[in-house]
């Protein structure tokens, strides 16, 4: 065993910024890959959330005799490998620089920063190409008149997904809606090309390309409140399905587009409504670190202007305008809620899950255990078995709800509980659209 003492203070190889040029030198990552490692070696409280580390303390504790600098490229691999960005690590983790801690240790972003730097020079697999742009998967979709909704049934044509491209055949993907919520917005006169506006809604490529219904609910109980929200044409996906695989460049690409529609409405005042956590998550505290020149700058003033819908609501439940005027209710008196990790990530509170509470009788019983999706980690055929694994406890915590609905504000968790819990939870947005309608649950909400 080495004799050679690693520090946990930063060596000169820190650096979360794309455009530091250290960023991209692999001697200097390693540097701060092995004091990483040597970090969460000694502290241990990360055990419980993904396989990286307990891979990593295996390997250092059962092949290495405790020297961290003994690893081979292949254990750096696994331990990279296994983390899929759930950022519950970092959310725990007591020496980050959101804690302003001298260690200035943020596991997530350099394990995004070790997949930059390897994958840098390499084609990328035709998998991460497609899983990379969901947006023009949308568009395939729809251009095969609704083929890929029933193919991605057929037992025969996952198999060969699964051999081809990689994609589990057991995995439940989600149906892609013939028409996209953009679509919808226009034809009904959502669309605004004017940018004083209070709000405008960030729909995310999930909502405009496979559940537009979810798009919809949150205008509707936004206009409930009299909330001023607008609609825009040509937002593209937020980025971080490229950024999985280290791809900078399409990530970039996404966020100037998103930039150029969105800032109009943010120098202007308005917040920006990103119905998913992830790309909340993703333009408030990940673009500003990743963008270069004009765009990172004006990714920290998008940053300060992203709120989650149900961030927005509770900010103005003491306003007149608030509306709790809710004409029905579900049966029971409580709804299993599981709380997003990358709304955790968000530190902004669990917003949906206090409106639901201002529907009468309605009280939520919270999850917050990881379901173990993670973007397209679950997709995939390698990790497949174990977001299952990790998605155990949530999915055994919304069962001992004993709730009849389920809720979550995060799209591809319901998917997850969907297929290995037995119930699909609802968008907090669409429980509230529902029980302001007499016939949206059966249960009327009596009035005192």
């Amino acid at each position: 065993m080495s004799n050679e003492i690693i520090s946990y203070l930063p060596t000169d190889g820190l650096t979360y910024d794309t455009e530091d040029a250290k960023y991209w030198d692999k001697e200097m990552l390693d540097k701060e890959v092995t004091r990483a490692f040597e970090i969460c070696h000694g502290c241990r409280m990360c055990f419980k959330y993904c396989d990286s580390f307990p891979d990593l303390f295996s390997f250092i504790d059962d092949t290495h005799d405790g020297n961290v600098t003994k690893l081979t490229d292949s254990e750096i691999d696994n331990v990279m490998d296994s983390c899929f960005q759930c950022k519950l690590c970092e959310v725990q983790c007591p020496y980050t620089p959101r804690d302003s801690h001298e260690f200035q240790l943020d596991f997530p972003r350099l394990v995004h920063r070790y997949k930059a730097v390897t994958t840098k020079d390499k084609p990328k697999p035709l998998r991460d190409k497609l899983l990379g742009d969901p947006d023009l998967s949308g568009k395939l979709a729809r251009a095969s008149f609704g083929m890929a909704n029933t193919m991605n049934k057929v037992q025969l044509h996952r198999w060969f997904m699964e051999k081809v491209i990689g994609i589990h055949q057991d995995k439940l993907l989600p149906d892609f809606s013939s028409t996209t919520f953009e679509g919808w917005a226009d034809k009904n006169g959502k669309i605004k090309t004017d940018p004083n506006s209070e709000t405008v809604l960030f729909q995310t490529c999930y909502v405009q390309n496979n559940e537009p219904e979810i798009g919809k609910d949150t205008l509707e109980v936004l206009e409930k409140s009299k909330v001023d929200c607008a609609c825009t044409k040509g937002l593209e996906c937020c980025g971080m399905p490229a950024w999985e695989s280290g791809d900078l460049e399409k990530l970039r690409k996404h966020a100037k587009n998103n930039l150029d529609i969105l800032m109009p409405y943010v120098e202007k005042g308005a917040k920006v409504l990103a119905i998913n956590p992830t790309c909340g998550m993703m333009m408030r505290r990940e673009y500003p670190e990743l963008l270069a020149g004009e765009d990172r700058e004006r990714a920290k003033k998008l940053a300060e202007a992203i709120n989650d819908p149900s961030e927005y609501l509770w900010s103005i439940r003491n306003e007149e305008r608030f509306n709790t005027d809710f004409k029905s209710k579900p049966s029971g008196d409580s709804v299993a809620y599981h709380a997003p990790c990358h709304l955790r990530a968000q530190a902004v509170g669990f917003k949906g899950r206090d409106l639901l509470r201002k529907i009468p009788g309605v009280k939520p019983k919270m999850t917050m255990e990881c379901c173990g999706h993670d973007g397209t980690y679950a997709m995939k055929v390698e990790s497949y078995e174990s977001s299952i694994k990790i998605g155990k406890k949530s999915f055994e915590g919304m069962q001992e709800a004993e709730s009849e609905i389920w809720a979550t504000d995060c799209p591809l968790a319901a998917i997850q509980f969907e297929q290995h819990a037995g119930v699909k939870p609802m968008h907090p947005m669409s429980i509230l659209a529902k029980a302001y309608k007499e016939d949206g649950f059966p249960e009327k909400v009596k009035k005192e």
